[in-house]
């Protein structure tokens, strides 16, 4: 009664029951339960509906709560089944009643199917997402599907386009228009990007593009593509040369995005892979045809570096007016498209020739190389002689300090022998000077020591002639010695063994005898008396040269000495 008097309605109640003992009056009410059916059927099409609603709920799992797990990374997107219809244009009800601070209104994420209402929730699907949690929500009420949550990965950033939600001002500008540029939460392209990290985003309720912040590579290559796939459908550049060649171009271009623009990106050109295939692609392929229309194949091929170089530089300012930071032009070889066609047949001439500079070059470095050996060959010999080399030049170093060394002791010796000459000499010198001296004296002394044994001698000879009688006697006597001496020297015969008579004398006489006759002729007076004569002449005058003699070693002894 209290039910009905509150303004209850027949029909499925919003009101679920959890776990528990009830006293309900089954003639009022049906209560479907997993296991069976609490209900008094009053004819078989009453068991028929209630039949029916178990099987929805079980199909829906509302005999469960909704379990969302953490480690799944999912979140509930809820739809509504009951409540006023969202308005003419909307497709995602608002969210409503989530202050818990408001009791009349908060229904605990859809728990409470009355309070939802009472805060204005509409039917449909809603923008309010669950996340991790157990949810007791009535399946007839609302369903719950389970979406995977929005991640940003590093290097990435999430530029959202906003499905629902209040018209705002467009952030971009009047020049800009390209779409609009909105603040977070309204509809459009949301001016702030989402950074790394996991997000709960209702995906119906909007879009998340996934921007590389990182440097990404675009291939113009059919072989080959980046890793983010936004040129998978890109091919080599289709040229003609100057020559009248029709190459085909591979290129890569190193692309960067700065995250603050990335949503002016996404504005203009909606996705990356779009942006490649219908700008870049077109404008870099136009770009490398008007290069290779001012070139031969071969200044194509050899002038690679200087037009990478020039690329990089002009196509900066292309990219940065579509918001986007060239890093690096990368040019490939020009191919012909098929083995063995004109362009293989120019590389191969090419080759040859850089073959043919390259054996200049070898045999110009194998002459060097020749050169350089015949030095090694020379340096190892020296260095083999090193020893004997320093070993004669240590030698040559040695002799000459040797000869040096000899030099000064010759010297030295030298300059003793001439001081011991010297001193020598002045020895001699005073030597001699006192033996002249001593000479000189003793000189003096025999010349006085003769004089006075002359003069002593002559005064003995005068008194020995005196004492003989006079000269005559002396002179006899010495010639007798005299005459004595040489007959004993000789060995004559003094009396001869055969006498020779003469005059008839008898028995000889003393004419016959020399003896006699020379005794006869020394005694006789005249003879006498002229040999005395002559004698005491010369004993005069050798008396008076000896008294000269004596005087002048006598005056010269006397002389003072110098």
């Amino acid at each position: 009664m209290v039910f009905l008097k509150a303004g209850g309605s027949r029909g499925p109640q919003r009101k679920i029951l959890r776990e528990g003992s009830y006293a309900i009056h089954l003639a009022q009410f049906v209560v479907i339960a997993e296991e069976r059916v609490y209900a008094l059927a009053l004819d078989k099409a009453e068991e028929e509906l209630f039949r029916r609603m178990a099987t929805l709920i079980k199909e829906r799992d509302g005999f469960n709560p909704v379990v969302i797990k953490g480690h799944d990374d999912m979140l509930g997107i809820v739809t509504v089944h009951d409540g006023p219809s969202l308005a003419q244009g909307q497709i995602i009800a608002p969210t409503v009643g989530e202050d818990p601070a408001n009791a009349a209104t908060y229904h605990n994420s859809f728990q409470d199917p009355e309070l939802f209402l009472a805060a204005g929730g509409n039917r449909g699907r809603q923008y309010q997402a669950l996340v991790e949690g157990t949810y007791y929500i009535n399946r007839l009420f609302a369903t719950v599907e389970l979406v995977p949550k929005t991640v940003i990965e590093v290097g990435n950033v999430g530029v959202v386009v906003s499905y629902t939600g209040a018209v705002g001002t467009d952030l971009s500008g009047e020049q800009y228009k390209h779409g609009e540029l909105v603040q977070k939460g309204l509809r459009g392209v949301w001016s702030e990007g989402l950074m790394p990290g996991k997000y709960a985003f209702n995906t119906y309720a909007g879009k998340v593009n996934m921007v590389p912040t990182t440097n990404f590579i675009l291939k113009w290559n059919k072989s080959e593509s980046g890793e983010h796939k936004y040129d998978e459908n890109l091919a080599e550049v289709s040229l003609i040369t100057k020559d009248a060649f029709e190459p085909s171009l591979p290129l890569s271009v190193v692309v960067h995005i700065d995250y603050r623009k990335a949503p002016l990106v996404i504005q203009r050109f909606g996705d990356i892979k779009r942006l490649v295939e219908q700008t870049l692609d077109p404008m870099v392929s136009a770009y490398f045809k008007n290069i290779g229309q001012t070139r031969t194949l071969i200044q194509l091929i050899q002038d690679r570096s200087a037009i990478q170089q020039i690329a990089g530089e002009q196509m900066k300012e292309k990219f940065a007016q579509y918001n986007l930071e060239l890093q690096e032009v990368l040019i490939g070889t020009p191919t012909s498209g098929a083995p063995g066609g004109q362009i293989e047949q120019i590389l191969t001439q090419l080759r040859s020739r850089q073959i043919a500079t390259e054996q200049v070059e070898t045999y110009n470095r194998q002459e060097v190389a020749a050169v350089k050996e015949r030095e090694l060959r020379e340096a190892e010999q020296r260095a083999r002689q090193q020893a004997a080399m320093t070993e004669s030049e240590l030698s040559i170093v040695v002799q000459s300090n040797q000869g040096k060394a000899d030099l000064a002791r010759a010297q030295q010796e030298a300059t003793k022998i001439q001081t011991l000459a010297t001193a020598e000499a002045e020895k001699v010198r005073i030597m001699g000077e006192g033996e002249a001296a001593k000479v000189k004296a003793i000189a003096g002394a025999d010349a006085e020591r003769a004089a006075r044994v002359g003069v002593a001698q002559a005064m003995a000879i005068e008194e020995q002639v005196r004492a003989y009688g006079g000269p005559r006697f002396q002179l006899t006597q010495q010639v007798m010695n005299r005459f004595a001496e040489a007959i004993q020297v000789s060995k004559v015969d003094v009396v001869p063994r055969v006498v020779v008579g003469g005059g008839g004398s008898e028995g000889g006489g003393a004419s016959g005898n020399v003896m006699e006759a020379l005794l006869t002729m020394l005694l006789s007076e005249k003879m006498g008396n002229d040999l005395v004569g002559a004698a005491a002449g010369a004993r005069s005058a050798e008396a008076a040269e000896m008294r000269d003699n004596i005087r002048k070693g006598m005056s010269e002894g006397d002389k003072p000495k110098s």
